[in-house]
């Protein structure tokens, strides 16, 4: 499995309330929640993002309230993968759990820059930048997450069993 795209990129203590912002959590509705995913801190992000696309950050991405809202919104949006020096505990497994690939890797972070062309190989953990020519190693995922995240989610993956 990998991810290939274009990179969004963002700093420190990106918040879920930033993510997807409350006024619009009368939605579960993954493509309506997509339409305002990033729109507090990029309001150009859902006008530009193109499938397959990969939101690169800092420290700390997804802090805030534990809404399942804010992977879904990402994922809706047509992210296909996340890529920061530190994710909040609780975003990172609602993440894994609604089936959004999500990578832990400073030296990514800080070497990557907006508009830059990425690709992710989820077996071993590396992240090529194609603009730029460098490779960054990640943490790879275990199997048990790669059959989750292909299954496109933990309750999908559980109900195949």
């Amino acid at each position: 499995m990998n991810a290939k795209g274009t990179v969004f990129k963002y700093g420190d203590n990106v918040d879920t309330d930033v993510i997807i912002p409350a006024r619009y959590l009368n939605s579960s509705d993954p493509a309506e929640l997509a339409t305002h995913c990033m729109e507090d801190i990029d309001k150009e992000f859902v006008n530009k993002v193109q499938k397959g696309d990969i939101i690169v950050a800092t420290k700390n991405f997804g802090c805030g309230s534990s809404r399942e809202h804010a992977p879904i919104a990402i994922k809706a949006a047509g992210v296909s993968c996340v890529i920061a020096e530190t994710f909040a505990r609780i975003f990172y497994r609602n993440s894994i759990n609604i089936g959004l690939p999500i990578i832990e890797c400073k030296e990514a972070a800080q070497g990557i820059e907006a508009g830059d062309q990425v690709e992710v190989d989820f077996d071993s953990g590396m992240i090529y930048n194609r603009t730029k020519g460098t490779e960054f190693k990640g943490q790879a995922f275990p199997e048990f997450m790669q059959k989750i995240i292909a299954a496109e989610g933990l309750v999908n993956y559980i109900n195949n069993k």
